[in-house]
């Protein structure tokens, strides 16, 4: 986890008020990077609902609110106390630009979704190889890495076929599709596969947790909330 106890109490022959602020320096770590992994969590959970109604009414103004994103993100990235939340938020702007193209004008075939989503992976990759923007950058691969999971999970239960109706039709009319949908996920196939990739999310996810550089914390966000997110759409679809 980001702070180790064994380096702290290693420390032992330290003054009294080197190890004290030695425990406050690891303590307001620790801190840090559980408001980190709560942001990066919010960023893909929260915006999902509010993003969704925005892009299917007005997807103009979703596209540009990605300029507004950045700038905020570019504006806090060049103050040393916000530097780091800026780097997030330019990382999320890359989410919210694919969400609002794919969302906005072609959600209607799902086979595209995935490469309009990795829109921003040569940048991503770009920027790491140069050490620039980890935070951001390991957010939105994060983000990434779960739609990759939840495209899986409707490939294999079959599920396409009910994506491409419910993109089509009136949402008054969805209500069928919704329960032919869940019926398909409740069998045993499609309850086998749940199981399987919400493990490999929960693996990767800890494991992330395990590393003390905040980027790791980031990315564990955005990839143990797709669970959540999944979650959430399958309940109300059940309800509906």
């Amino acid at each position: 986890m980001v702070s180790s106890t064994s380096s702290v109490t290693s420390a032992g022959a330290l003054p009294s008020g080197k190890t004290s602020q030695v425990l406050s320096l690891a303590r307001t770590k620790e801190r840090q990077a559980g408001f980190f992994f709560l942001a990066a969590a919010f960023l893909v959970s929260v915006p999902v609902f509010i993003q969704t109604p925005l892009v299917r009414l007005f997807p103009w103004i979703s596209l540009l609110l990605t300029g507004g994103w950045a700038i905020l993100g570019i504006a806090l990235l060049k103050r040393p106390k916000t530097q780091i939340w800026g780097d997030l938020l330019i990382g999320f702007s890359w989410s919210w630009l694919a969400g609002s193209i794919y969302w906005g004008w072609l959600r209607w075939e799902p086979l595209i979704h995935l490469p309009v989503e990795s829109i921003g992976v040569p940048f991503a990759c770009w920027c790491l190889w140069r050490g620039w923007g980890k935070i951001g950058n390991w957010f939105y691969l994060g983000s990434l890495l779960g739609t990759a999971i939840t495209d899986l999970f409707f490939y294999l239960t079959g599920l396409i076929p009910y994506w491409r109706q419910l993109m089509q039709v009136d949402p008054t009319l969805a209500r069928p599709i919704f329960q032919s949908a869940i019926a398909q996920i409740q069998t045993p196939w499609g309850i086998s596969w749940a199981v399987v990739l919400v493990d490999l999310l929960i693996v990767v996810g800890w494991r992330s947790l395990q590393k003390p550089e905040l980027h790791w914390w980031a990315f564990a966000g955005a990839v143990l909330s797709t669970i959540l997110v999944d979650s959430l759409f399958l309940l109300a679809a059940s309800m509906s």
